[in-house]
């Protein structure tokens, strides 16, 4: 049997007293006596009044909710962007609704707008791969709805965005492996045309000329960069009649895939194939070889997004000019990227 949720209505009722003094006594309200307010918090214990926080914040307008809607949750660098946002913002009072699109865009706007429906105060998003149709986002923008981009940004939306430089990493990677001997080096890159895989795709050519290699299209391969999808690649690269002596792949999930075929074939990692990953994903440790990867500082991606919306909620009567955040991404070494190695970071 569910007990009965007590009401402002039932205090009033047992101490015969309007609703609205109930309300304002438990408020505070500087016009009601002493007395009063001691006469209600003490029937308000012995009843176990429970206040719906909830309305109170919407009266203030504000319900003390943030939306953080990612790709998916279950990816170290999407729930370890959330675990850092929300260090902050609990200690702000605030709390955090989770939504993922599973890249659909389709159910990105769904979670879009049942976080609005929330009344959340502000929502962080990566976007779906699959979203092209930015007009669902627009309208946030131009109703000057606290919205903040990261990991996945687009030229269409002047808003807030915290990013890693993913030309740098890319172009850092596959510089490392060229150091290590590597002169013919793959590329696992998506389909997808979000800007963060053109620029990763972007440092790894810049590398690969700034040492004076070639660009070989026929090592540049497209896929969903799930691991399946790094395992099929991995059968790809193996029937290659010049086997490539490197990899550096765009997802951690595209490398693992491929490194489990390579292996199973009797190929040596790193002796004959070394492998970069990005994102630093937990498993990255693990795996055998360890896998050499990029360190995306997702904790710190959380904290930022925190700080830039509690930022403008407190100065929310002045201008707002949206900024990029650009940080400086960590390649992490380990035994995939070179025979001899203690875990490092430079």
């Amino acid at each position: 049997m569910v007990e009965k949720k007590i009401t402002i209505h039932d205090i009033a009722k047992e101490l015969n007293i309007t609703a609205s003094t109930v309300s304002r006594a438990l408020s505070d309200h500087p016009r009601i006596s002493d007395a009063t307010k001691n006469n209600v918090l003490t029937a308000a214990k012995r009843m176990n009044y429970q206040p719906n926080s909830m309305a109170a914040a919407l009266r203030k307008g504000s319900s003390k909710l943030v939306g953080i809607l990612v790709p998916t949750i279950n990816r170290n660098y999407f729930s370890s962007i959330v675990r850092g946002a929300e260090e902050v913002l609990n200690d702000a009072g605030y709390n955090v609704i989770i939504s993922q699109s599973d890249d659909s865009p389709e159910k990105e706007i769904a979670n879009l707008n049942a976080l609005l429906e929330a009344q959340v105060d502000g929502i962080f998003i990566s976007f779906a791969k699959e979203t092209t149709n930015f007009n669902h986002l627009k309208e946030l923008v131009d109703k000057q709805f606290p919205l903040i981009l990261f990991d996945r940004t687009h030229h269409s939306l002047d808003v807030d965005a915290v990013v890693i430089d993913d030309y740098s990493a890319a172009y850092q990677a596959t510089n490392h492996l060229i150091s290590q001997g590597c002169s013919r080096i793959a590329h696992f890159t998506s389909k997808s045309d979000l800007s963060i895989y053109n620029e990763r795709l972007l440092g790894y050519k810049q590398a690969l000329i700034n040492n004076g290699l070639p660009i070989d299209d026929s090592l540049i391969f497209k896929s969903a960069l799930k691991l399946e999808d790094g395992r099929e690649l991995g059968h790809k690269i193996i029937s290659m009649d010049h086997i490539p002596d490197g990899v550096f792949s765009a997802s951690d999930f595209g490398a693992m895939g491929a490194m489990q075929i390579v292996k199973q074939n009797g190929i040596n990692i790193p002796d004959d194939i070394k492998f970069f990953g990005f994102s630093n994903e937990t498993f990255c440790e693990f795996i055998e070889p360890a896998l050499s990867s990029i360190d995306q500082l997702s904790i710190e991606t959380g904290q930022i997004l925190a700080n830039i919306f509690l930022d403008r909620v407190t100065k929310k009567d002045t201008i707002h000019h949206p900024k990029r955040t650009v940080l400086t991404p960590t390649l992490i070494l380990r035994q995939s990227s070179q025979t001899l190695i203690t875990n490092q970071k430079y």
